[in-house]
């Protein structure tokens, strides 16, 4: 019994080793960009496992949500070091609102590395990257998820999936006591789409939404531990061990797959843009679209692994905290590593272009918020956010693949905005619909905020 745990185990550790090796002691000087996007993908693959059982593992010993919450931290960290990079430039190379806004874009766009263009340059790879994020995560991430789940339930009758009659009806049901993530992320959406109206990213931006996001982690650590935590497999092999060689266990799980994740997501995707610049994708595009998608990976990688394990409303609670902490952590963060890096508390700028996709982003957020408030996803509402994110990408890299500047920017604009409306529309409808399951929303998290509060001073209603 105890065997082919161990076996798993070791498999995926083994996964993790070529990368290890290479990485951290470097013994080829020069290693084609095919062969470490090989090797790093290996690793990110086999961290993500390790990812997984700390995450179930835990179940045991804390509250679910808070277990899931730290899932989606460490699985999304490379997305926050990516995003960092960009923005420490910024600000150590002078990207000020003032200095960006007196540049051309084309300026800007081929700015050389150190100089001020590139930094005003590097404030909108920023940020680009992250509205890149953001929409991947849900335009694949939540669509994609929801359609294989439905697709898998066939052969492994997940209870979460109802089949209905009608035409592309069936659907995920959401665990209900997700509503606190619903509702604080629709709190982030909101202040979402004001940010563009500012001179750029700002630390009145980082107090509120950091402060949005330490309030959610306190109301969900107080939480109760349920008590059918137990799995099979690797997780409940290792639930068996006792409480203090499990947290052990856990917390190394955690480290290594954490620090794994964290050193192959970047060579990752910088050879997979390497890759992409040598067939002749631009830059911009690559950073917004490719980097993320290899930097969200291991965050698919764990919910494709919960929902094959027939989990998968854990799976989607993991994909809806994930994109609470990037939409609040990732974007609040970005002024913080800003600051530091100029010096002086300061504001990330952007120029329209990065302004108009923030306001994309909110508004795919938005709509997406829209779906699930009835707490499913039907396939028609998958497929839905699906077509809108692959053909806005589609449609903006034919532009820019076929169209000369500065027209190609004026049509890139213009579909943004179209999109965004589409987005808003779609979701004002379904919000105004289904207002009786706001209500709810609203009073199943007044209920937990308040529960969350009155449990201060009693330590015997939890067990950590």
């Amino acid at each position: 019994m105890k065997k082919r745990p161990l076996l798993a185990i070791s498999a995926v550790f083994a996964l993790t080793l070529p990368w290890l090796v290479v990485g951290g002691f470097d013994p080829l000087s020069d290693p084609p960009a095919l062969l470490i996007v090989g090797m790093t993908g290996l690793a990110i693959v086999g961290a993500s496992f390790m990812l997984a059982w700390g995450a179930e593992t835990a179940e045991k010993d804390v509250p679910r949500g808070f277990a899931i919450a730290i899932l989606a931290i460490l699985a999304v960290a490379p997305e926050y070091a990516v995003d960092a990079y960009y923005a420490w430039n910024a600000g150590a190379n002078g990207a000020t609102a003032q200095v960006c806004q007196q540049l051309s874009a084309k300026a800007i766009a081929s700015g050389d590395p150190g100089t001020l263009a590139r930094a005003c340059h590097d404030a909108n790879l920023a940020v680009a990257n992250m509205t890149g994020a953001n929409r991947i995560l849900i335009g694949l991430g939540w669509s994609g998820i929801a359609l294989y789940t439905i697709y898998r339930a066939k052969r492994s009758k997940d209870s979460s999936v109802a089949q209905r009659s009608g035409f592309l009806a069936d659907a995920v049901k959401i665990d209900r006591n997700i509503a606190l993530e619903i509702t604080f992320l629709l709190v982030a959406t909101v202040y979402a789409f004001f940010i563009p109206l500012g001179n750029g990213i700002g630390i009145a931006d980082t107090l509120f939404l950091v402060g949005l996001y330490v309030l959610y982690v306190g109301v969900i650590i107080r939480g109760e531990v349920e008590e059918e935590t137990a799995h099979g497999g690797v997780p409940g092999y290792l639930q068996s061990f006792s409480k203090g060689s499990r947290v052990a266990i856990v917390l190394g799980l955690f480290a290594y797959s954490g620090y794994m994740i964290f050193e192959a997501v970047h060579p990752f995707a910088h050879s997979l843009e390497t890759l992409g610049t040598s067939f002749g994708i631009p830059e911009f595009f690559m950073i917004q679209w490719i980097a993320p998608l290899a930097s969200e990976s291991p965050e698919l990688i764990v919910v494709l692994y919960l929902v094959n394990k027939a989990r998968s409303t854990a799976g989607f609670n993991a994909l809806i905290s994930s994109k609470l902490n990037q939409w609040t952590l990732l974007i609040g963060t970005l002024a913080v590593v800003y600051s530091i890096a100029s010096g002086s508390i300061g504001t990330l700028s952007f120029d329209q272009k990065q302004a108009a996709e923030i306001w994309i982003t909110a508004a795919q957020s938005f709509f997406a918020l829209g779906v699930l408030v009835n707490f499913e996803i039907d396939v028609r509402e998958a497929l839905t956010l699906l077509v809108l994110f692959v053909s806005q990408v589609v449609s903006e890299f034919i532009v820019l693949q076929t169209v000369s500047e500065p027209a190609a920017a004026s049509i890139s604009l213009t579909l943004l905005y179209a999109y965004t409306a589409v987005y808003v529309l779609l979701g004002v409808w379904l919000f105004v619909r289904r207002r009786e399951n706001v209500r709810f929303l609203v009073r199943r998290t007044a209920s937990s905020v308040r529960g969350a509060v009155g449990k201060n001073s009693d330590e015997s209603e939890h067990t950590y």
